[in-house]
């Protein structure tokens, strides 16, 4: 059978749920199923946006040959290559061999890899500036890399104003037969699964986001169709809103996330007295995890909202306690900065998950420690109800009466976004930056100052034979984060990013240096 919904004159959604995925990407529970949106464009040429995942491929393909009443497809864009999107690829592809594949640079070594070098052939290579012409409709192009994989872009209907977003913009659960975001009370039914997706799915890469962001600002955009969740008509200030606050990681609300590991119970007495006292203060806005059953997603998701996030762990095999432990890795994966972090640990005869705790939250930066250390020993004993009123009170202050923002003393230097051709009007926000500090002319990551030798040090101690050791310089891509290790003196003004292709002065800053024994 078919099932397709009309959006504007020749343009169709094509997609579908699947309700028994259990796990999206095999790791976040999805308890409502997935959506997975496409679209077909009637004009003069046909146009598919993406494919499909296999769970929904029948009704796909007869949707498409509905529609297409013995019309051949002309392009195929590829916007994102993850399988969910482009399983059935190669098939749709084999039916029309006419059809050409409309991607990036970095999309097409990827159609090579996940299927072959012929089907690879077929695509048309785009990048910033590119369009193509349908008859009535103007296609242009931008790239979005690392929105969430290195090859996305998305596309801009000149006429019609819509956004075809990939990734962006997305949610987790099915549509349950409501297409569009109007249909919801957005706040109430949709808002929560949008941040879970966004931050599970796209959350540690927020300045490649805030560049996506800049150029959108450059649009006047009436519908956002993005590749899973509803299609956004009725709030699209209100998720772009979001989506710079998250990608900017500052937080939605002065609120108190509490997330616990326990096992016999004394660690979540603990955790929960806490959020009695913090509510007694005045602090309403708390949330309280159990992490023996409560999916890592949903805490981070939360951790986007609030400002201050405690974790308390039992001392478990002389470590964190391991779901706690996945907690706190997922933090530090996804780049969680700007926020203000509390601890509480428990140990029987060796308590020191909180130290644990505490040194892995300092590999993100942009941070702040509130609070003394709080332990106990097997249970919180009468005479330590004072010092978790004092914790309970550091909290309460953060949040009442902050020093100052949670924020790196910076300089900006970023370039301006690239319009997206034949659409600008004026920037309605400023364009984001990359915040690094400079060292002379050298860009130097935050915390680096004082660290990095200058080029005519010499890398090791020397001997008769020469130096034994040599200098190695990690540097990081200022837009989708990979991180480059190459011989120190190496000119990374021309040094080109294999990931997002982006090279030029200020486009990677200096990391820190490490010393390699000569070969």
């Amino acid at each position: 059978m078919h099932c397709e919904q009309k959006l504007a004159e020749g343009l169709y959604w094509i997609g579908g749920d699947d309700k028994r995925l259990g796990l999206f990407e095999a790791s976040h529970p999805v308890p409502h199923g997935m959506s997975y949106n496409n679209y077909l464009l009637l004009d003069e040429k046909v146009v598919l946006f993406d494919t499909i995942d296999r769970a929904v491929e029948e009704r796909f393909f007869e949707t498409v040959d509905y529609l297409l009443d013995g019309r051949k497809i002309d392009y195929i864009i590829v916007s994102h290559m993850e399988p969910d999107h482009s399983a059935t690829l190669g098939a749709m592809a084999a039916m029309h061999p006419e059809a050409q594949l409309v991607c990036t640079k970095v999309c097409k070594t990827l159609i090579g890899q996940f299927f072959d070098p012929e089907l690879a052939a077929r695509c048309m290579v785009v990048g910033d500036g590119d369009s193509i012409e349908t008859g009535t409709h103007t296609l242009a192009f931008a790239t979005a890399p690392m929105v969430h994989w290195p090859e996305v872009m998305v596309t801009y209907d000149v006429e019609d104003k819509i956004l075809f977003s990939a990734d962006a913009f997305g949610s987790f659960g099915g549509l349950d037969g409501r297409l569009f975001d109007d249909m919801y009370d957005f706040e109430d039914e949709l808002l929560d699964e949008v941040r879970r997706y966004y931050a599970n799915i796209v959350g540690k890469y927020g300045t490649q986001v805030n560049e996506l962001l800049d150029k959108a600002d450059t649009l006047d955009i009436k519908m956002i169709c993005p590749l899973h969740g509803p299609i956004i008509r009725d709030n699209i200030d209100l998720i772009k809103s979001k989506y710079r606050s998250w990608a900017s990681y500052e937080p939605e609300d002065e609120g108190v996330v509490i997330a616990y590991a326990s096992v016999y119970g004394g660690t979540r007495d603990v955790a929960e007295k806490l959020a009695f006292k913090l509510s007694d203060a005045g602090i309403h806005d708390l949330a309280l995890y159990d992490l023996s059953v409560t999916d890592p997603s949903y805490v981070l998701a939360d951790a986007f909202r609030a400002s201050n996030i405690v974790l308390a762990s039992v001392t478990y095999n002389a470590d964190v306690f391991p779901k706690m432990k996945e907690l706190v890795d997922c933090f530090v994966g996804h780049n969680l900065r700007r926020r203000r972090f509390s601890f509480i640990q428990n140990g029987s005869w060796g308590p020191i998950a909180g130290k644990k705790m505490m040194d892995a939250v300092e590999a993100i930066p942009e941070h702040e420690i509130v609070g003394e250390l709080f332990t106990i020993k097997s249970r919180m004993t009468d005479e330590q109800d004072g010092e978790l009123d004092a914790l309970a009170q550091a909290i309460v202050d953060s949040i009442r009466n902050p020093e100052a923002p949670i924020m790196a003393d910076v300089q900006n230097v970023a370039p301006e976004p690239t319009p997206i051709v034949g659409a600008v009007k004026p920037q309605a926000a400023p364009p984001s930056k990359e915040p690094v500090r400079a060292k002379g002319d050298m860009p130097i990551a935050p915390g680096m100052e004082g660290k990095v030798r200058p080029l005519d040090t010499p890398a090791g101690p020397a001997d008769d034979d020469g130096p034994t050791t040599k200098v190695i310089q990690i540097w990081r891509c200022t837009f989708c984060g990979y991180q480059a290790e190459v011989p120190k003196g190496t000119d990374m003004d021309t040094f080109v990013c294999p990931v997002c292709l982006k090279s030029g002065p200020g486009q990677f800053i200096l990391v820190r240096e490490k010393m390699v024994p000569m070969k």
